[in-house]
């Protein structure tokens, strides 16, 4: 089994990745593999709606967006790790994931996932919120922690400093493990995925 995270920072070895980093070395005392991807500094331009998706997912190539999805596809887990800018995720993550989720939803249902976010001091619990609004509607099972996943820093290093914000993030690798290995337990005595209802949208303006 193998976890997929999002490190939705343009700094890639900042705060936001130490936060994941001690995800993934939970994860893989648990036995589970993890890879960080770096969103980077590259622009990354938003979705605008066009209905152009394909099977490889954004018809946009000129970012990581379809390289992730095809990740996605072989993952069983997720991380989405964000820094804080102005009580939020960063634009880059949004942006990023908006077409990824608006292009490639099927690929996440039914896989766990969670949100970490990283901040000098506040704003975290709204990114926090903002993040998981992607497993919601995706029907991805959401893993928690013993306090809400964020940790705490400035500068690259500090999050290192945040022994709580640390202790919250090998719990959340814990908790998250152990729901992949009932997932895959269940698969294996043959609990079928339930059926979904599709089709009805309801339109509020007449």
């Amino acid at each position: 089994m193998k976890v997929l995270m999002l490190n939705g920072s343009a700094k890639a070895n900042g705060n936001t990745y130490t936060a994941l980093l001690e995800v993934g070395k939970q994860l893989e005392k648990e036995g589970i593999s993890y890879e960080i991807v770096q969103i980077g500094a590259k622009p990354i331009r938003d979705c605008i709606g066009c209905g152009k998706c394909n099977e490889n997912g954004c018809v946009f190539t000129d970012d990581e967006v379809n390289a992730f999805v095809a990740k996605a596809r072989e993952a069983d887990g997720f991380v989405f790790g964000t820094p804080v800018y102005y009580a939020h995720p960063s634009g880059r993550i949004l942006s990023f994931l908006d077409r990824v989720f608006y292009s490639s939803s099927q690929v996440f249902r039914f896989k766990p996932g969670a949100s970490v976010a990283v901040a000098r001091r506040g704003g975290t619990t709204a990114s926090f919120d903002c993040l998981n609004k992607y497993f919601g509607i995706s029907q991805m099972p959401v893993a928690g922690s013993t306090y809400w996943n964020q940790v705490h820093g400035r500068v690259p290093g500090e999050a290192a400093l945040d022994e709580e914000g640390l202790q919250t993030m090998r719990n959340l690798a814990r908790n998250l493990a152990w729901m992949m290995k009932c997932f895959e337990a269940g698969r294996e005595k043959g609990i079928g995925l339930p059926e979904m209802e599709r089709g009805v949208m309801t339109n509020f303006i007449r």
